[in-house]
């Protein structure tokens, strides 16, 4: 039996604990009861020194990295993000209905390819980006459309082990359905930041990304460096206490969906 003095400093003691507990269930968005809401960000283009590739490494939240292979800074930018803790993804460069081939940049999967060279240049893409743990498409409206050329990537990913996140760049995309079919956990971008150039634009898509989060309990949304950088950058810095307040940011791999449960008994 705890004697009185003892006793009064282990209620004084519970006390503390419950009330720093509830501050902290406070802090937390979605604490009243409601399903936690979830938010991540993915910068795609990384690997050339693009502008804003300091600032998107500098923001005070985790991101998910998008690297783009066999660039100049590709394997620079993989290590550095690793560094502060964000997420790395492999960038692969993929074919697009229209533009020029050049745009892509080395080791582009395009649907003329052999199923060898296809498996080929993607598992060379997740050699040459330190610490992947996943890949989302770089262009590839045409490639992820194609259900030949997705079946091949994703099986390569199920090799290694790698999710994937498809950027919807198509609303034909095959990469449901194949990665279903060859067992890759699946993710899917739900709203481009900056595909126009603009603050007025990224601010735009910011408020449309809030009323999503209140909408669903995940959603991603994709932003880059290179011309929108230092302006997607910027937008999402001057946001992020609203968009804490509204849910958690995580890295992608936090939202891949549950493996089903094998039965203990058939």
């Amino acid at each position: 039996m705890l004697r009185r003095p003892a006793l009064s400093l282990f209620l004084a003691g519970l006390i503390a604990f419950s009330v720093a507990a509830d501050a902290g269930a406070a802090a937390t968005p979605a604490s009243d009861g409601a399903e936690p809401r979830r938010v991540a960000i993915v910068i795609d283009d990384f690997g050339n020194a693009m502008d804003g590739t300091e600032e998107m490494f500098a923001l005070p939240a985790p991101i998910t990295v998008a690297v783009m292979p066999f660039l100049p800074t590709t394997k620079r930018d993989a290590e550095e993000a690793h560094r502060r803790g964000h997420e790395v993804i492999v960038h692969l460069p993929m074919e697009p209905m229209r533009g020029k081939r050049s745009w892509l940049g080395p080791g582009a999967i395009t649907t003329d390819l052999s199923d060898r060279e296809i498996r080929n240049r993607v598992a060379a893409a997740i050699d040459d980006v330190p610490h992947a743990r996943g890949m989302n498409n770089h262009m590839g409206s045409k490639a992820t459309a194609d259900p030949r050329v997705m079946r091949l990537v994703m099986e390569v990913c199920r090799e290694r082990g790698l999710y994937f996140l498809d950027s919807r760049t198509t609303g034909k995309s095959k990469a449901e359905t194949t990665a279903g079919d060859v067992g890759v956990p699946l993710v899917a971008n739900d709203l481009f930041l900056d595909e126009i150039y603009t603050a007025s634009h990224v601010h735009k898509q910011l408020r449309k990304l809030l009323r999503l989060i209140d909408e669903q309990s995940d959603t991603i949304a994709i932003g880059h460096v290179g011309p929108p950088g230092r302006i997607t950058a910027s937008a999402l810095r001057g946001a992020m206490d609203r968009l804490q307040d509204e849910a958690a940011f995580v890295r992608v791999s936090e939202l891949l969906p549950l493996p089903e449960p094998v039965p203990l008994w058939r």
